[in-house]
C-alpha cells in the first residue's frame, strides 16, 4: 500500500473556516424598508422611550395624583371606587342579574365568558386574510367587546354621585374628639347611625366632616330634627330636647388645631 492512498479527508461544515466580524449586512438597496436592529433599529426605540418616559415624570411631578383620606377599614359608609378602566366591571355590577344573590355571575361567569371569546377568537377564526370584512367571527368579538366596554364606562361615569365620591374621601384637619364626653356618647349612640354616616372622629363618611363647621347650634339642632335634602331625612335623631342640646354644643365646638 502506497502512502496516502485511500485515506479520505472529511470536514464538518459547521465549523467556519474563517472567522468573519460582525458587521450587519448592507442594507443600502432597500432604503427606508429595513434596517439593522442593532444598533440602528434599538437606539431610535430607546430615544423614543426615554422622551416619553421623561414626559409622563413631568406630568407626574406637574400634575400629582389626587389623594384621599387613610383608609379605615371600619368606615362601613365608604363606597370605593374603582379606577377608570375598571369602571365598565363596576357598573355591571349594578344591574340585577350581577349583583346581590348573583354577584358570581357579575363577578366571574360574564366577565369569563367575554374574555374566553377573545382569547379563543383567533383559534375559531383561522383565515389568512387580514381585512376585517373577510374575519367576521373576529372582528364580531372585537367589535361586541368594544361596544360593552365603552357603554358599561359610560354609564357608570354619567350616573356616579361624583360629589359624595369627592366628600368621602376629602382630607380634613384632623381634631382631637374627646370620645369621652357626653356630647361624642349621645352622637354614638343614635340608633339611626350619626356614626355610621358621618364616622368615628366626624371626619365624614356617607355624610359630610362636622369639623370646623360654620353654623350655630340652632341651626345643627334644625339639621338633626328636621333633616337636610336631598341626603340627610327628617326624624333620624331621636333622643330628648336635652340630648339634642348637648350634641349640638358638642360639634359646635369641634374645631381643627
Amino acid at each position: 500500500m502506497h502512502r496516502g492512498k485511500g485515506m479520505k479527508f472529511v470536514g464538518d461544515s459547521r465549523v467556519p473556516a474563517e472567522r468573519k466580524p460582525n458587521i450587519p449586512k448592507d442594507y443600502s438597496e432597500f432604503p427606508g424598508k429595513t434596517e439593522a436592529f442593532w444598533p440602528n433599529f434599538l437606539l431610535k426605540e430607546w430615544l423614543v422611550g426615554a422622551v416619553f418616559l421623561i414626559g409622563y415624570l413631568c406630568l407626574t411631578v406637574a400634575h400629582p395624583s389626587p389623594l384621599e383620606r387613610v383608609a379605615d377599614a371600619t368606615d362601613t359608609g365608604y363606597i370605593p371606587l374603582p379606577d377608570w378602566y375598571f369602571l365598565f366591571l363596576y357598573q355591571l355590577l349594578k344591574y340585577t342579574y350581577a349583583s346581590g344573590p348573583y354577584n358570581v355571575i357579575g363577578a366571574f361567569v360574564i366577565p369569563g365568558i367575554a374574555f374566553g371569546a377573545l382569547l379563543l377568537a383567533p383559534f375559531i377564526d383561522r383565515g389568512p386574510h387580514r381585512r376585517p370584512t373577510k374575519r367576521p367571527l373576529a372582528t364580531g368579538f372585537m367589535l361586541l367587546a368594544l361596544a360593552g366596554t365603552i357603554f358599561l364606562t359610560w354609564e357608570s361615569v354619567v350616573t356616579h354621585d361624583w360629589e359624595a365620591a369627592r366628600a368621602q374621601g376629602k382630607i380634613v384637619a384632623e381634631v382631637e374628639v374627646d370620645t369621652e364626653s357626653e356630647g361624642y356618647q349621645i352622637y354614638a349612640e343614635q340608633a339611626n347611625g350619626c356614626i355610621n354616616c358621618h364616622g368615628e372622629n366626624l371626619e365624614g363618611a356617607v355624610g359630610p366632616a362636622l369639623v370646623d363647621l360654620d353654623m350655630t347650634a340652632e341651626e345643627i339642632k334644625d339639621i338633626a330634627v328636621n333633616g337636610k335634602p336631598p341626603g340627610m331625612p327628617a326624624g333620624l335623631f331621636k333622643g330628648t330636647d336635652e340630648e339634642l342640646d348637648k350634641l349640638a354644643e358638642f360639634i359646635v365646638n369641634l374645631k381643627s388645631e
